[in-house]
């Protein structure tokens, strides 16, 4: 599972802050760009996203069949059956890029929270798709089961592409089973 992640303004990231300058020029005094979040990202939040186009500002989340829930997150493993993600994983795939995602374990009353990651930014396979009245496209993130090491903390992680395999998942020549081959599970993770 993937519910929150975070992207780090500060520190050197040059993959990522060649994304926000791209973002920003293109999106430059609007009311998007104000609304665009980094640091620890939640939920409806809008960030930088990658097309196969350009990168574009996304919110997170669709919204659910009532309206009310928000849908976060989508599992790799039925994501082509799904009525709500079939279309959009064969058409409009996209990358989130972020410094490293969290997740939290909960052992008695007490919870741990992880960030976890590589040493470089990672980019999350996702999905996304426009609805009414939101001048932007909204994403979800796929998930897959989590790498062995990582099992303790959670049993679902998000999809992490290498960077070699980038160009084919946006360009939309990848398949479900080249993505199982092709996502990152050596991660690293700190407390925090």
């Amino acid at each position: 599972m993937c519910g929150r992640f975070y992207i780090d303004p500060e520190i050197d990231e040059i993959e990522i802050q060649k994304i926000i300058n791209e973002i920003n020029h293109k999106y430059y005094n609007t009311q998007e760009l104000a609304a665009m979040k980094t640091g620890e990202i939640y939920p409806t939040d809008i960030v930088p996203a990658i097309t196969a186009e350009s990168p574009a500002l996304m919110k997170w989340g669709f919204a659910g069949p009532d309206k009310k829930l928000r849908i976060i997150n989508a599992r790799l493993e039925t994501a082509t059956e799904k009525p709500m993600f079939r279309n959009l994983f064969t058409a409009q795939r996209c990358l989130i890029p972020a410094s490293f995602y969290f997740e939290w374990t909960k052992h008695t009353t007490v919870k741990q929270k992880y960030a976890i990651g590589t040493r470089e930014p990672i980019y999350m396979a996702g999905l996304y798709r426009f609805e009414e009245n939101v001048s932007i496209p909204l994403f979800v993130i796929l998930t897959c089961p989590a790498a062995d090491e990582l099992s303790f903390i959670h049993d679902r992680m998000p999809v992490i592409l290498a960077k070699e395999y980038h160009k084919s998942w946006l360009n939309k020549s990848a398949d479900l089973p080249d993505i199982q081959k092709n996502y990152i599970t050596r991660l690293e993770y700190l407390v925090v």
